[in-house]
């Protein structure tokens, strides 16, 4: 009896192997930072790449020599503040909007391929900045005031694995 017992033994390890080495369900999958999430401008769909850290910040649009038609990618801050860009390796011409808290277009301003020359926000209280192909706000009429909706970025933020309220977005 003790033999079987032991010849069992093999695959009870075999099987807690399999077992505890599963792979996360689908709900934990995380989406990588080349990801184009859904998120709307007023009326308007978008499929926003995010920047949430300082490298992805840094990298930005920088040597892509096009982007796709309602494509753009939205930087997060972690607290509202004054904002600058500048265009360093950015092969694209862009618009970039400014956004408060509450997800409000403060400004728009245009960024023009490879200028260095630094493009700050006249508002102190931008937590968002969305660039986009340039021409895109005005071809949509998204105008200022038009909103940028939270809750869209609030899950694209949980699918890349980050808690939003690190960012001002409440985890509900």
């Amino acid at each position: 009896m003790k033999t079987f017992y032991r010849s069992l033994l093999p695959i009870g390890w075999i099987l807690f192997l399999f077992v505890g080495c599963s792979p996360e369900p689908a709900s934990k999958i995380v989406e990588p930072a080349s990801t184009y999430f859904p998120i709307n401008i007023g009326e308007k769909t978008t499929y926003l790449q995010l920047a949430l850290n300082e490298a992805e910040s840094r990298q930005g649009l920088m040597s892509r020599t096009s982007m796709e038609v309602d494509h753009g990618m939205i930087f997060v801050f972690d607290s509202p503040g004054p904002r600058s860009f500048w265009m360093k390796n950015t092969r694209i011409a862009l618009d970039i909007g400014f956004f408060d808290p509450n997800g409000k277009l403060l400004e728009i301003h245009e960024l023009y391929p490879f200028d260095e020359t630094a493009v700050p926000s006249y508002s102190r209280n931008v937590l968002y900045a969305v660039e986009m192909n340039q021409g895109w706000f005005a071809q949509n009429q998204i105008q200022l005031n038009s909103t940028l909706d939270l809750e869209q970025l609030r899950e694209a933020i949980l699918q890349r694995g980050v808690k939003p309220n690190a960012y001002l977005l409440d985890t509900k």
